[in-house]
């Protein structure tokens, strides 16, 4: 009979590489809680984000490298996930239980910024982490009709304010506090101390991901969010026109100037899909998004269509990834959720130490 040793498993699963960090899940310390009974061998696999595209994948991986090993009877692995918190986390304290800070920007209005924010955050929800969402577009806020939310946000225990809670998302927005046709007449400096204090006076909680989505341009709620919250990265939507690019390069170098990294660009309203008939006409162009971001150093996240379900359902408060979840149009948002989050978890990832071993 033989016996099977933690060793032997261990150097087993040293054959599972993580596609993204490039190095096997035993020496990035994701194997924990190993235990040997008999023949059988149990272990959980914790990765840093619960987004991760290739889950699947590596957990089918690391049961096929346990299970051809000799006098293994039964293997069975756990996934679970452990979003780890931005290496710039240690510089503030603005909001010490938010461990990732994702910023969503466009270079100039009307490209569907806020909807992408909306709906990544979902997203990112939908795959298990906790995510909140802050609307620091001052002069146009629409978060409260996009997630349909009527609600007035409220003291929590101290002076700080309670998020409003809209479909699983902690979420705030200066529009929660107006009218929606009341103007916002505010000179510049006022509008980086709106953010401030959204940031710093709202009980944000323990969060995974903050999507922040701000205003179009390169103006005061950049620079004070660049200044007063180590950012994790920012991704850039544009739609795929040439006057849509220029201003995806102002931002981006504005973004590389004070040290903000570029996630990537998505390329939001790329083609238009016809329902009844399946004709495809590319309204604003195609793929200059794309060409944009390989010419400056940049991952391209991905393109979503213009479509008129993602716009009925935004309309009506219902964001499509909560409207139609199991939609081809919701399966765009988390693709590139997965890329954001891998991507995240790539920069933040210190290794861990050797996983603690149990043998029965």
């Amino acid at each position: 009979m033989s016996y099977i040793v933690a060793e032997q498993v261990l150097e087993a699963l040293k054959k599972v590489i993580d596609p993204d960090l490039k190095r096997n899940i035993v020496s990035l310390g994701f194997v924990k809680d190993l235990v040997i009974d008999g023949g059988r061998v149990t272990f959980k696999v914790e990765l840093t984000t619960p987004a991760c595209p290739v889950k699947g994948l590596l957990q089918q991986q690391a049961h096929d490298v346990v299970a051809a090993l000799p006098g293994v009877e039964r293997v069975e692995v756990v996934m679970t996930a452990q979003v780890r918190a931005s290496a710039k986390k240690e510089n503030t304290d603005l909001i010490p239980g938010v461990k990732n800070v994702i910023a969503v920007a466009s270079g100039k209005g009307g490209v569907g910024k806020s909807t992408t924010a909306v709906n990544l955050a979902l997203a990112l929800a939908r795959s298990g982490a906790t995510v909140g969402i802050l609307d620091a577009d001052i002069y146009g806020p629409s978060l409260p009709r996009m997630l349909d939310v009527t609600d007035k946000p409220e003291p929590g225990e101290g002076r700080k304010m309670e998020p409003i809670m809209a479909y699983g998302l902690a979420t705030m927005s200066m529009g929660y506090f107006m009218e929606e046709s009341q103007p916002v007449v505010w000179r510049g400096p006022m509008v980086g101390m709106a953010v401030e204090q959204m940031l710093r006076d709202v009980e944000w909680g323990e969060l995974d991901y903050l999507v922040v989505d701000l205003p179009p341009g390169t103006g005061d709620a950049q620079l004070t969010l660049a200044q007063k919250v180590p950012i994790t990265g920012v991704v850039i939507v544009s739609t795929p026109q040439a006057v849509a690019l220029a201003d995806v390069r102002r931002g981006v170098n504005m973004f590389r100037k004070v040290d903000v990294p570029v996630l990537g660009v998505i390329e939001n309203m790329s083609y238009y899909l016809c329902p009844q008939c399946g004709h495809r006409a590319d309204i604003f162009d195609h793929g200059g998004a794309r060409i944009e971001a390989e010419a400056m150093g940049m991952a391209f996240l991905g393109d979503i269509p213009l479509d008129i379900v993602i716009r009925e359902d935004m309309d009506a408060g219902k964001p499509v990834l909560v409207a139609r979840p199991d939609s081809p149009q919701a399966q765009r948002y988390i693709e590139i959720a997965s890329k954001i989050a891998a991507s995240v978890a790539s920069m933040g990832f210190q290794e861990a130490r050797f996983p603690n071993i149990v043998v029965e």
